[in-house]
């Protein structure tokens, strides 16, 4: 029988307790950034997926393919994109063939924020002084434990 050591119970031998906070952190990290841009952290995370559709466009480019890339439900989803239609930055627009469907695409001032981002984000990781290897080394690692908590699933 395997038992659980005292010491494996502490918060900061949770993994997930690490994730959280350096998840928080970041997001903190990243705020003055998206404060000159007029975002919050999510409609960022939503812009950088329109971004990257625009250079190549999915089948269909839904909102609800936008939620499953996100991992985001459309209750959460539908008003941070009603806010950026606000900002004026996309554009929704029902499906003729099925109401339901709703196709998102970037407003040319969307387009045009995405400019803005590139130096300010460089900026950001300057400003840091964390080692771009061992970014890249712990997103590699995060995706390869983010999908084998997915095949549990």
């Amino acid at each position: 029988m395997n038992t659980l050591s005292v010491d494996s119970l502490k918060l900061d031998s949770q993994l997930c307790f690490k994730l959280y906070a350096a998840s928080r952190a970041v997001i903190r990290a990243y705020k003055p950034m998206l404060d000159q841009l007029g975002l919050t952290y999510p409609q960022y995370l939503a812009m950088l997926v329109l971004w990257e559709w625009q250079e190549a466009t999915p089948e269909q480019p839904t909102v609800k393919a936008l939620g499953e890339r996100l991992a985001l439900d459309s209750g959460t989803l539908t008003p941070l994109l009603k806010r950026l239609e606000q900002l004026q930055l996309v554009q929704r627009q029902r499906s003729a063939r099925d109401e339901r469907e709703v196709h998102l695409s970037l407003s040319p001032h969307g387009q045009a924020l995405r400019a803005r981002v590139g130096p300010l984000k460089a900026r950001l990781l300057c400003d840091s002084g964390v080692d771009l290897d061992r970014l890249n080394n712990l997103r590699e690692g995060l995706d390869h434990l983010l999908g084998q908590i997915k095949a549990l699933s």
